[in-house]
């Protein structure tokens, strides 16, 4: 039963607060790493478990999230997440060793996983069924906003405090959730008596870890140059056939699997990954090309992502209240996804005398395109579930968007690994004495040089220095430039998937219901 009056907001900003916790601390520690990483005294490769560890355990136990939800009470579970989410985040401020802060990390991806799902269906139920595209939009503000500002915020505290308190401001903000939870969110019936389906809990995680763990290590082990990376795929691969094989056969699932019935959610599954693949792989490239080419810092980097999610957050009730007036959701997800092609097309074009107002225009349409796709996918995925089925369809529409984001970032990362030497390879044929180009640039370099008082040897050094450093710039460019173009292209392409969705009102789905 939907609430009403102030009961309804008191638990949506609940709900919001919580899922925030979750959704910023997906990317607060990426810009911290480096201060870990002297503190504590580790290698780059083991300190990039701080990392994977939080996203393992987080995909595990999504789809888990609405199971849990129903055995132990909805309420109950979201406020076993909060005080556990909150304690691990104590405990990771607090950590002496990296054993210790990726265990506590691991924890805390645990209690981030029932939080996000948990939180969305709390909405989704709080809000009336006819007004589910504003609960959508009121939970995409976390969703869109909280990767995207999360760099900024993480900067900002690293440069100005320490490291352990990127994970100290979430005890305050965990412990008014709970209370307010506490407080505020309806009881749900619980489930307690059906048995446990420990053989699917020991597929899913087999399945769902491995597969993560790949595309979170995959590149910067060469992929299948390392024995574990094998290993694991062919574990990724057989434990998710045996886990949808246990999951059919079984009276008593651990997720359940005949919500694909609804082929709005089934469909919805597909879009939901290539959602994640834009958002978590525009605001990896993003910052990456902006510091290692451009030459802004971080912080410099996190104010430029900022006006896009305030973009994003002023779209969000509109986008809600125009899909409420039965605008069809394709129609604005279609747009959400022309705007994302067109951010990456605006940025394909940068060069090397880019500054800041040039990016900020194309961050901007990106910023109004996700809001376009986030709400009307959303909406369009869960618009048919009910009951139990909104905490399960919650879990795997959040799984999805999740690995499609770590799929995003795994392959863009191997697009520019491979694009780079190719793009060098062929810049490289260039540097000859029978180019005429070449041999004009290098005399005027080697020129200028002598003019400043270098000997002719260390004249010449120093040319081919400074060509070689133009051809680094140069090779970076065209390689984010096609990094931008394939996340742009794919987004265009899925327009169709957006098609195979049955056009609903949401009015006519909540007289359904």
């Amino acid at each position: 039963m939907a609430e009403t009056g102030f009961k309804k907001w008191i638990i949506t900003i609940t709900v919001i607060m919580a899922s925030l916790l979750e959704l910023i601390d997906t990317t607060i520690v990426n810009v911290a790493i480096p201060h870990i990483q002297g503190n504590l005294g580790a290698t780059l490769e083991d300190i990039a478990w701080v990392v994977t560890g939080y996203a393992v355990a987080n995909v595990i136990i999504l789809p888990m999230s609405g199971w849990l939800g129903g055995r132990f009470g909805r309420k109950n579970y979201f406020m076993a997440s909060i005080v556990v989410f909150t304690i691990a985040s104590f405990l990771c401020g607090n950590a002496s060793t990296l054993n210790e802060l990726v265990i506590f990390r691991i924890l805390q991806g645990i209690a981030g996983g029932g939080l996000i799902s948990t939180a969305q269906a709390i909405l989704i139920e709080t809000w009336p069924r006819e007004q589910i595209g504003t609960a959508t939009a009121l939970f995409g503000l976390g969703a869109v906003v909280g990767p995207t500002v999360g760099p900024t915020i993480g900067g900002w505290i690293t440069e100005n405090y320490a490291w352990p308190w990127i994970f100290y401001v979430n005890i305050p903000v965990g412990a008014l959730a709970l209370f307010l939870t506490y407080t505020f969110v309806r009881e749900t019936p619980k489930d307690a008596k059906k048995p446990i389906d420990w053989w699917g809990i020991a597929l899913l995680a087999v399945a769902v870890g491995s597969l993560q763990t790949i595309l979170e290590k995959g590149e910067s082990e060469d992929w299948f140059a390392k024995t574990y990376i094998i290993v694991l795929t062919v574990m990724a691969v057989i434990g998710t056939i045996l886990f949808i094989w246990r999951e059919l056969s079984t009276d008593h699932p651990i997720v359940n699997f005949s919500i694909m019935r609804h082929r709005s959610f089934a469909v919805g599954m597909f879009t939901s990954f290539i959602l994640g693949f834009g958002l978590y792989g525009s605001v990896f490239v993003f910052p990456v090309f902006c510091q290692n080419l451009l030459g802004f810092n971080a912080q410099q980097t996190g104010e430029l992502l900022f006006p896009g999610g305030l973009c994003t957050i002023a779209m969000m009730p509109f986008i809600g209240k125009m899909l409420n007036k039965g605008v069809p959701a394709q129609f604005m997800a279609t747009g959400g996804m022309f705007l994302f092609f067109v951010f990456t097309w605006m940025l394909s074009n940068s060069t090397l005398a880019t500054g800041e107002k040039d990016v900020l225009v194309p961050l901007l349409v990106r910023g109004v395109g996700m809001a376009l796709l986030f709400v009307p996918l959303t909406t369009l995925a869960m618009a048919d579930l009910k009951g139990p089925e909104i905490g399960q369809g919650s879990g795997l529409n959040n799984m999805m968007r999740q690995l499609g984001g770590s799929f995003g970032i795994a392959s863009l990362t191997t697009l520019i690994h491979v694009r780079q030497g190719f793009h060098r390879s062929n810049l490289i044929t260039n540097i000859n004495p029978y180019n005429p180009a070449f041999n004009e640039r290098f005399n005027l370099l080697m020129h200028g040089f002598m003019a400043k008082g270098k000997s002719m040897i260390d004249a010449t050094h120093m040319a081919y220095a400074a060509i070689e450093g133009t051809i680094i710039r140069q090779t970076l460019l065209l390689t984010y430039d096609d990094a931008y173009w394939v996340s742009g292209l794919i987004m265009l392409f899925s327009i169709p998937l957006l098609y195979l969705q049955p056009f609903k009102r949401l009015k006519a789905v909540a007289d359904a219901h």
